[in-house]
């Protein structure tokens, strides 16, 4: 059934007082909101200023804030410096680590206070900060130099021979003894040069410890702060003065002097040789151990700061090299003579055994002047050593000695000369590196054989003008025959031999025969001569004759003058030629029995031929003084360079 039309009606009507009053509603709620938003509208007007006042407190907080930690890290600066100034007054002697801890807090300072220069009185703390920074540098260089001083102490021979190889430690000798120091001359007989290893493997040498190694530390760090100030010239400057009177002190105790070149050529041979055996002991000590101790010190104090290491070694050592090389320049320029040559050539090993050592401990541009120095003594010790080899070979061949020796034996420019070629080849190695210093060649053995040859040439020619000095040609070819087996035995028996070869050696064997002949033949020829039958005998007869010849038809009278003729010359050989001399006892028995086997058996056979004819006659002893026994023994005498009486007559 449906609703009632009333009803609906009703519904209808409350509706739409409903939607009446909404509507009103609505519309008073639009006219509150515009009158609200126009209120709020006046608030936001009425209440920027508080706002923005507000905005400026927070800002200013903020800005306190701010500024109160930023002066807390000023003060706390403040403090800082005021510690560090009361460290620094201190002084660096009783807490060294504080006063040097207390500098970087001083830099740390400074650097603040400059990066804030905004702040009104960051000037005058900077100033303080800085006159502050400045005496405590100041007080640093004195520790620096007072510590360095105080463990700076010249070092003992004893010390520096401790550590050589122990083949090369002096025994008793004192400071400055050395093998070479024997003021004998090299080319005297029986000297024989002493070569050390000091080139193998097993040479070690142990520098000295010059400054303790606690102490290292401390002075690197003193150094490092100087280094930092902007002290580097002082540094070097401390440095140089303290250790470089300390390493000259220790060379002067192991014997080293300055000597100039006039000091050097006024001094006898036997001084000056035994000063160059010290100096090449001297310089390979002051390189090897000295100079090498002072390299690690160097390098342990300056270590960081390279462009300081390589200036602050060559400052120290300079003076000390000076004086070492100075004596070397002497000696290459000062007059050149033959004995000078071997310890010329000594001196330029040393040198050339140095010379790694001098380019590593040396190393960098601020020891270019030294390293160079270095180089130029070698060099010039090469060509000084050089010209005095070419010097010798032209002194040999133009020897001008006029005295000969009387009794033929070997002369003494040969036997200088023989040991002057043997000691070239101890120096085999050295006069190569010589030959490839100065000659276009390889430097071989072939170069030093040709040299050897001509020396041995000159010696020689030499030995031909003096052999004719002698008066008596017989004594010529004697003094020839001695010198030149002297020459082929020293030269057989020595490294020559290689290198001259068995051809030289065969063709003087034969001259020395030559020579030995030619004796013979000169001095016997007119005493065999009366042992001749040549004029004793005729072709006829038998018998005895008239005047006393025999059955060979000789007569008496001519064998008794024979005889007293081959007496008085036999004599006279006897009495001049046992004043002779024949050094070597092999050639001067060779040389006896070649004599004794032509007189004897001509004796002999004369006697036997003709002897009769004196023995049948009056005081045949007159005669016949000798038997063939007496003449060999009397043989046995000859070339012993002996003084004898006159025979009787």
């Amino acid at each position: 059934m449906g609703v009632p039309l009333d009803l609906l009606s009703e519904r209808a009507a409350t509706m739409r007082d409903s939607l009446q009053k909404s509507q009103s509603i609505t519309d008073n709620m639009v006219s509150i909101l515009g009158s609200f938003d126009h209120r709020l509208s006046a608030l936001e007007t009425a209440m920027r200023p508080t706002q923005i006042r507000t905005h400026s407190i927070r800002s200013a907080h903020e800005n306190i804030d701010k500024t109160l930690k930023a002066a807390e890290v000023i003060l706390s600066q403040f403090d800082l410096t005021r510690q560090a100034e009361a460290k620094i007054l201190k002084g660096p002697h009783e807490d060294l680590e504080s006063y040097l801890v207390a500098i970087e807090q001083l830099r740390d300072n400074i650097q603040f206070f400059s990066s804030n220069k905004s702040l009104k009185s960051s000037d005058g703390l900077l100033s303080h900060a800085n006159s502050l920074l400045n005496k405590a540098i100041s007080k640093l260089e004195e520790e620096f130099k007072q510590l360095l001083s105080s463990y700076c102490k010249p070092v003992e021979p004893d010390r520096l021979f401790e550590g050589l190889p122990s083949s090369m430690r002096p025994s008793s000798e004192s400071p400055g003894d050395h093998p070479h120091a024997n003021g004998k001359n090299p080319l005297s007989n029986g000297h024989h040069r002493e070569h050390h290893n000091v080139n193998g493997e097993d040479a070690v040498y142990t520098p000295p410890t010059l400054i303790p190694p606690r102490i290292l530390p401390l002075l690197h760090d003193l150094a490092q702060q100087m280094f930092q100030a902007g002290h580097q010239q002082q540094l070097l400057k401390i440095y140089r003065d303290t250790r470089s009177s300390v390493l000259e002190e220790s060379l002067r105790k192991l014997g080293v002097e300055k000597l100039s070149k006039d000091d050097v050529q006024k001094m006898p041979w036997e001084v000056l040789e035994a000063k160059i055996g010290n100096w090449i002991h001297f310089m390979r000590i002051a390189v090897k151990l000295l100079f090498a101790g002072e390299r690690k010190v160097c390098d342990q104090i300056f270590e960081g700061f390279d462009s300081l290491k390589d200036q602050g070694f060559a400052e120290v050592t300079a003076g000390s090299v000076a004086v070492l090389l100075s004596f070397g320049d002497a000696i290459a320029k000062s007059k050149r003579s033959p004995e000078k040559l071997f310890v010329l050539l000594d001196m330029y090993e040393i040198m050339r055994e140095i010379h790694s050592e001098i380019e590593t401990l040396f190393r960098g541009k601020a020891c270019n002047e030294i390293r160079e120095s270095a180089l130029g003594l070698t060099k010039h010790l090469a060509q000084t050593a050089q010209e005095t080899f070419s010097d010798f070979e032209e002194a040999v061949e133009k020897d001008a000695t006029k005295t000969a020796v009387a009794d033929g034996t070997v002369h003494p420019l040969t036997s200088y000369v023989i040991n002057y070629v043997k000691f070239l080849f101890d120096y085999q190695s050295t006069l190569k590196q010589l030959f490839q210093e100065f000659e276009t060649g390889d430097g071989s053995n072939s170069q030093l054989a040709a040299v050897t040859m001509q020396i041995m040439q000159a010696l020689q020619t030499n030995l031909d003008g003096k052999s004719k000095q002698y008066k008596e040609p017989a004594l010529s070819n004697l003094f020839l025959m001695n010198n030149i087996h002297y020459m082929v035995r020293s030269v057989r028996r020595s490294e020559a031999k290689d290198l001259l070869g068995d051809d030289w050696v065969q063709r003087h064997r034969r001259i020395v025969q030559q020579h030995a002949n030619q004796y013979k033949r000169i001095a016997w020829a007119k005493i065999l001569q009366c042992l001749s039958i040549q004029g004793l005998t005729s072709s006829g007869g038998s018998g005895v004759s008239a005047d006393g010849g025999n059955s060979s038809g000789a007569s008496r009278a001519i064998v008794k003058d024979r005889l007293k003729t081959f007496n008085i010359q036999f004599e006279e050989l006897h009495q001049r030629q046992c004043q002779w001399t024949v050094p070597d006892t092999e050639l001067r028995d060779s040389l006896r029995l070649a004599v004794a086997e032509i007189l004897l058996p001509a004796y002999r056979s004369f006697l036997k031929r003709f002897g009769t004819l004196i023995e049948t006659g009056k005081n045949p002893q007159k005669y016949i003084r000798y038997t063939p026994e007496d003449l060999d023994h009397m043989l046995n005498e000859f070339f012993e360079g002996k003084t004898l009486n006159e025979p009787k007559r």
